[in-house]
């Protein structure tokens, strides 16, 4: 069991820190190719690997629908369409400071996946979870004015990335809930046919966005000059982090998984660090206010868990007896 819960917390680690050097890398990539040709040159291979990866393990039939087509399409264009497109097109619009600013939204899942919760079945949460909710918003605030609240009056050519950004971690928290709508699914299952079918969505929006004028056509020699950001977003944020999260949050349950999200801000930091970038004291407090409400909220989690655990365990021992 320890072994287990060692490899489960090693998966989700791995995932957490290739999705917080993610950014830093696009930022390098969006220098030769533009956003959308960078989301789709990354996903058509991981969607190939997946799929070849599925009908070795499972064969062909593990690519029947099973009636759950279209919810498939949906959460598969939410992820690899919405998120991947969105997160990578508002983070270059806002230049330097969208490295950052992606990665907090990045890390601000868990708490965007309960006020959806909250939204759409009005199940209220409790007073410590939307305490860290605050603390968070509060956090990102640092992050995007820099100390400077004011500067929120002047920021409208930054309102629509920004809102970009946070549509996008919206589609990819659907998607992980969408996930429960396919538990009788392996993770390999869902994350190939998910992938296959939103990145076939985003490949035929960046070719009618190609064709109005809209986007253009990356050169041989602008691929080239991103070759090893490509291959590192392949194997790390896309196949390792893809499947790696998936198995790992199945090992450690979710409350213990989503603590690893912390690792999404301070990876990004780190490598933008190495690569030269400073930043401001503003900036590093906004990134601790998030990390800080996560971890609240993680620990608000895990006890209303044992709270439930315990009087479950006390029926069946005294129905034993």
């Amino acid at each position: 069991m320890k072994k287990s819960f060692l490899y489960g917390a090693f998966l989700c680690l791995i995932a957490s820190i290739s999705w917080g050097a993610m950014f830093p890398v696009a930022h390098h990539s969006f220098q030769y190719i533009e956003p959308f040709y960078f989301t789709i040159l990354r996903y058509i291979p991981v969607a190939i690997i997946l799929v070849i990866m599925l009908w070795m393990k499972e064969g062909k039939q593990a690519f029947k629908t099973e009636g759950k087509g279209l919810a498939l399409w949906f959460y598969g264009t939410m992820a690899f369409t919405v998120y991947n497109l969105f997160i990578f097109w508002g983070q270059d619009a806002l230049g330097n400071s969208g490295v950052l600013l992606a990665s907090i939204m990045e890390s601000l899942m868990p708490m965007i996946s309960v006020l959806i919760l909250w939204i759409i079945s009005s199940q209220r949460p409790n007073k410590n979870t939307l305490f860290s909710i605050a603390i968070a918003f509060i956090g990102v605030l640092f992050v995007i004015t820099k100390g400077n609240l004011t500067s929120l009056l002047s920021m409208n050519n930054e309102l629509i990335p920004m809102l970009a950004l946070l549509v996008s971690v919206i589609g990819w928290v659907v998607y992980t809930m969408g996930g429960a709508r396919f538990a009788n699914w392996s993770a390999l299952r869902y994350s190939a046919l998910s992938c296959l079918y939103g990145t076939a969505t985003a490949t035929v929006i960046v070719l009618l966005a190609t064709a109005a004028g809209w986007v253009e056509v990356p050169t041989i020699s602008a691929i080239r000059s991103v070759q090893l950001d490509l291959a590192f977003m392949i194997i790390f944020p896309g196949l390792i982090a893809l499947l790696g999260w998936n198995v790992g949050v199945s090992i450690l349950k979710p409350v213990n998984g989503l603590l690893f999200i912390n690792f999404v801000p301070v990876t990004t930091v780190v490598v933008t660090f190495i690569q030269g970038h400073a930043l401001t004291i503003y900036e590093l407090i906004g990134i601790l206010l998030v990390i800080t409400a996560l971890m609240l909220n993680n620990i608000s989690q895990r006890r209303k868990v044992e709270r439930e655990i315990v009087p479950e365990t006390g029926k069946t021992l005294r129905s034993a007896s």
